[in-house]
């Protein structure tokens, strides 16, 4: 398989991945966003979805923050109307 080279598309594959995290673990990023312990709560999923963003991108996006910033807008922006004190 060849690895992705476009940011575009590395960014849609980040996206996706993270979107199956929060999808297949609902309740844990329900919990998370409560307590402000999301990282620790999800940090095994995380871990297991960066590997596999990285063993599809070329080495110059792995090294990049796309993954970090998909993170950031699937799981915590979808989770702004979660009750929560960190808000």
């Amino acid at each position: 398989m060849n690895l992705i080279e476009n940011s575009d598309q590395a960014r849609r594959l980040a996206r996706a991945i993270l979107s199956d995290v929060a999808l297949y673990n609902q309740e844990k990023v329900l919990e998370g966003i409560k307590s402000d312990t999301i990282f620790e709560i999800l940090a095994a999923e995380l871990e297991e979805g960066k590997q596999h963003f990285i063993s599809r991108v070329s080495p110059e996006l792995a090294s990049s923050n796309i993954y970090e910033l998909a993170v950031v807008d699937v799981l915590i922006k979808r989770a702004g109307k979660i009750e929560s004190t960190i808000w």
